[in-house]
């Protein structure tokens, strides 16, 4: 079983909105018993809280279900329990490497950089922009399905 995090700042947009577009993806390939998708935030702004309006909106839009769930902070135990935790910017990166304590086993990586992208994905909590945000996490989740397929054999 393949276990992965997805991480962003407050865990209620990007990070909700990615583990429940990679839970539809997999479970429309029939692999979704391969694999344990979760998320979490760097920060404690928003802990308990359930996935934004904009982001539950979305995803209704485009007929993907919402993975019910609750803001909660990523951990150093998450860092050993999971295979991939998946930050969506570069300052989720450097929060996730403070809050591991480094990736000595390389472990984290920026969603983007599995569709072969550089950029960051914007946080719609500043910009509104949901649709955009879909869009890029879409295209993160899918060419890291890819990846997972072709280097891990799923």
């Amino acid at each position: 079983m393949t276990k992965i995090l997805f991480i962003c700042h407050g865990n209620i947009c990007r990070s909700t909105m990615a583990e429940s577009v990679l839970t539809h993806l997999v479970t429309q390939r029939g692999l979704a018993d391969l694999f344990e998708i979760n998320s979490a935030a760097t920060s404690r702004e928003e802990i308990g809280n359930p996935p934004h309006y904009g982001t539950v909106q979305k995803l209704k839009r485009v007929g993907i279900p919402v993975i019910p769930h609750r803001a909660r902070q990523m951990t150093i135990t998450d860092y050993a329990y999971y295979d991939y935790l998946i930050g969506m910017d570069s300052a989720n990166i450097r929060n996730m490497n403070r809050i591991a304590g480094g990736d000595p086993q390389g472990k984290i990586y920026k969603l983007p950089s599995f569709a072969g992208l550089s950029k960051d994905i914007a946080d719609p909590w500043y910009t509104g922009n949901f649709d955009e945000t879909y869009n890029d996490v879409l295209e993160g989740c899918e060419a890291f399905l890819d990846y997972l397929i072709e280097h891990r054999e799923l």
